[in-house]
């Protein structure tokens, strides 16, 4: 008995070791913090069940993320609608003030790719909000989702949102043409991008008439090429690790399972070498973000191995060219401190002030990824509510 005892707590002490990370002393209401990394460092356990044939890490995820899905329903203020677009769900969700015409906001739900609905409870909340507090329709697309459907299917099924921007579809939901937002948050903001960059070209193929005014992107993700940016090497994270992070972009774009050894060892073939430039931290992070880190270019090599969607700017926005960005409307950006992702956010902010786009930047001295999940009880952050009332705060003045 007290060698079994000795044994479970041993087990104990190296678990905890394992999901323990320190949590920075600027975050707010930490416990909560701590409680909440600990319980996303424990679902990393289930790669054991992989191992052992049971339950793919994504599959077991996936399967909690559906726990908190909920049925659309109507209130006094908003009424929600499921329809389709093309065959893709979308959901509407429709104030019931009766100003018309009014602004309107198509939002892109981020789950790194893999996991995450229009129904969750966190982006249903903020979509009503939204609808409510600014008088808007918003639609929420519910686009296929990796590993079943790798890249391009989510880009395929977001693209159908530009449907909404058809005369008549506006005109049924009393939409002003001049008033219209694309926004999203982490894998969404990707959606959002590869929409902004074909979009001239969607108005010739779909007789669209109409633009995007404005662009709101919420800790995004935006290239996979270079995996050691300074924020990429806190190995840890709050919520988000690195070597989750790699594993889900894996689940996006290629069904082979040593892609994500290859990405944190930074190698790339030799013909990805001329868009290094697109991505250099050394040149486009603020020097405050710099701080002792030196830059090292991915590893070169020539390999048999090749994954064209790397060097394709509709899974790395970051990889399009000064031309293709001086077209982009006014654009919001948030990045958080304690993202892995931050840096991808950065950058963007310096591209598009480089190239004259009028970008408005907020950063968040004490956030970290997918704060905005964290609205709604049991997962309530004061966090996520200051990050909404932002976000909306900024589409009121602009939009």
């Amino acid at each position: 008995m007290g060698f079994k005892a000795l044994c479970f707590g041993l087990f104990c002490v190296l678990f905890a070791s394992h999901i323990y990370i320190p949590i920075p002393d600027n975050i707010e209401e930490r416990w909560k913090v701590m409680a909440l990394d600990a319980v996303a460092k424990t679902c990393t356990f289930m790669g054991m069940f992989e191992n052992m044939g049971i339950m793919r890490y994504e599959e077991f995820i996936s399967m909690i993320f559906k726990l908190d899905y909920t049925q659309p329903h109507s209130d006094e203020y908003v009424t929600v609608t499921d329809t389709a677009f093309t065959d893709i769900p979308v959901h509407l969700y429709l104030p019931k003030r009766s100003e018309i015409p009014r602004r309107s906001v198509i939002y892109l739900y981020g789950g790194a790719y893999c996991f995450g609905s229009c129904k969750q409870t966190a982006f249903n909340f903020l979509n009503r909000w939204t609808a409510n507090k600014l008088d808007a329709v918003v639609v929420g697309v519910d686009y296929r989702l990796s590993p079943q459907h790798l890249f391009p299917a989510q880009f395929e099924d977001s693209i159908t949102a530009v449907f909404f921007l058809q005369d008549k579809i506006l005109t049924k939901y009393g939409v002003d043409s001049n008033r219209i937002c694309i926004s999203g948050d982490s894998s969404g903001d990707t959606e959002i991008l590869k929409m902004s960059k074909n979009y001239s070209i969607m108005q010739n193929d779909l007789e669209i008439k109409h633009k995007i005014k404005i662009q709101a992107l919420l800790y995004p993700h935006l290239q996979v090429i270079d995996s050691y940016l300074p924020s990429y090497e806190n190995e840890h994270g709050i919520v988000l690790t690195r070597d989750i992070a790699m594993k889900l972009v894996s689940l996006y774009l290629t069904k082979d399972e040593t892609f994500p050894q290859t990405m944190k060892r930074n190698q790339l073939s030799l013909e990805s070498r001329h868009l290094f430039k697109f991505v250099n931290w050394s040149t486009l992070l603020p020097k405050k973000y710099k701080k002792d880190h030196v830059y090292t270019e991915p590893i070169l090599e020539r390999t048999s191995y090749s994954l064209p969607a790397l060097m394709d700017i509709r899974v790395s926005p970051l990889l399009a060219t000064d031309s293709q960005l001086q077209s982009l409307p006014l654009t919001y950006i948030l990045t958080c401190e304690y993202d892995n992702l931050r840096d991808d956010g950065l950058m963007y902010v310096s591209r598009l002030q480089n190239v004259g786009v009028q970008v408005v930047h907020e950063h968040i001295e004490d956030g970290f990824h997918g704060a905005l999940s964290y609205m709604r009880l049991p997962l309530y952050l004061h966090l996520g509510v200051r990050i909404r009332d932002m976000y909306i705060s900024w589409l009121d003045k602009n939009l």
